[in-house]
């Protein structure tokens, strides 16, 4: 009897999106973009919200709201995004991203929360140069695969936190 305990444990623990590595995945693929993005190097510029990305790894009401959004493009020549600033590191400008952790927590009613931190001014003389910034991203498991349900920035100015699918659905209201 303790070893079907036991083996009922393990398989619950390793199931759906309780296994760190995989809760991990989506949101480890969009850093090392974002990383890239803001490296010296000088390479093409990585959209993280490109078809397949979307496809992959985002959830179905993310990439809904994220199309409906999209109809509103930010900047008229692009004609793409509905973000006229990178999401992640919340602005426009910013230099190679130094001291990048990320942590998952525990599932919580079908919710991850996976906190990345990292320096996105430390190339600066601003006196907030070394401050760190926080993302919060909300992976779920959809079709079997954990997937990034929201991305939540930590306002400096004011601590309050904001959710990119609340900011889409704005976009899409022309607000």
């Amino acid at each position: 009897m303790k070893t079907i305990a036991v083996v009922i444990a393990s398989l619950i623990a390793f199931s759906g999106i309780g296994h760190a590595a995989d809760i991990t995945a989506p949101v480890k693929e969009i850093m090392d973009a974002t990383k890239s993005n803001w490296a010296d190097n000088n390479s093409d510029w990585t959209d993280i919200f490109d078809a397949s990305r979307l496809d992959r790894l985002y959830s179905r009401d993310f990439v809904a709201k994220y199309q409906t959004a999209a109809q509103f493009p930010a900047i008229d020549d692009d004609g793409i995004s509905p973000f006229d600033y990178d999401v992640i590191v919340n602005g426009q400008d910013a230099c190679p991203l130094e001291d990048l952790t990320m942590a998952a927590a525990p599932v919580v009613d079908g919710v991850a929360e996976v906190t990345v931190r990292f320096k996105k001014s430390a190339c600066s003389d601003a006196p907030d140069a070394k401050d760190y910034t926080t993302v919060r991203f909300e992976v779920v498991e959809e079709g079997g695969k954990p997937v990034i349900d929201d991305i939540v920035t930590e306002n400096i100015e004011t601590q309050a936190r904001d959710s990119l699918k609340t900011t889409m659905a704005l976009i899409a209201k022309g607000q």
